[in-house]
């Protein structure tokens, strides 16, 4: 696996990913590097959107770079989506939820009338799972039945934990589970069982949600991946 995405390269990113955004659109902010990277580079330019946040980090960031936000709830509808991601493979589906945002960016994600995913070359693997952990949401009270579930899948939960030690709650107060597991076989078959379980609020699975994928290549190219097509871009 290739070394992660230095900043520089993620800044040249987060600025080439301005092409798919427009004056006075509704923009969804996703959570974590690419995210930042390219909210950074939204605020430098001085577009004037609205932006949705899709955690409290990616709303602090946004305030601080001068982007105006709005609500999901008030909107209902998003022009377009910008997002990282944790794995892509060549169908654009997806892991995320590293961050521990998943169920929020997915809901950004289902409203936006585009999806544009910012990602390293690492990210791109042949098959999901190949970085072996699945971020899941549960309901706290739910917990332990939700994780017996999940080990009758064949999966291996684990509550995580945060940087105080204690157990790392995502925004809406609930817990995120990492699931360690192997290359899946069947990803959309996977997120239905897990959907399927009661207190699970959601998976870091995103199939068939991506409509673009910026892949920032170690030589300073990035290259577009479309569902037919991919064009590298110097």
């Amino acid at each position: 696996m290739s070394e992660p995405v230095s900043a520089d390269l993620l800044g040249k990113l987060g600025a080439y990913a301005l092409r798919y955004v427009k004056p006075g659109q509704t923009v969804g902010l996703g959570t974590g590097r690419a995210a930042s990277a390219f909210i950074r580079a939204l605020g430098q330019r001085g577009i004037k959107v609205q932006g949705v946040p899709t955690s409290r980090a990616s709303a602090e960031l946004a305030r601080a770079v001068g982007i105006e936000l709005v609500a999901l709830d008030g909107k209902g509808r998003v022009d377009v989506d910008i997002d990282g991601a944790d794995e892509v493979d060549p169908r654009l589906n997806l892991v995320k939820g590293y961050g521990g945002a998943m169920v929020r960016e997915k809901i950004v994600a289902c409203a936006a009338r585009k999806v544009v995913i910012l990602v390293g070359a690492e990210k791109r693997v042949a098959r999901l799972g190949q970085r072996r952990r699945l971020p899941v949401e549960v309901v706290p009270f739910a917990a332990h039945y939700a994780m017996r579930r999940m080990r009758e899948l064949g999966l291996k939960p684990a509550v995580r934990v945060g940087a105080d030690g204690g157990e790392f709650l995502s925004d809406n107060g609930n817990l995120v589970v990492d699931c360690g597991m192997g290359v899946i076989d069947g990803p959309a078959r996977l997120e239905r069982e897990l959907r399927a379980i009661p207190g699970v609020v959601g998976s870091g699975l995103f199939i068939g949600i991506a409509g673009v994928v910026l892949v920032a290549n170690p030589d300073g190219s990035i290259t577009t991946l479309a569902r037919r097509r991919a064009v590298p871009h110097k």
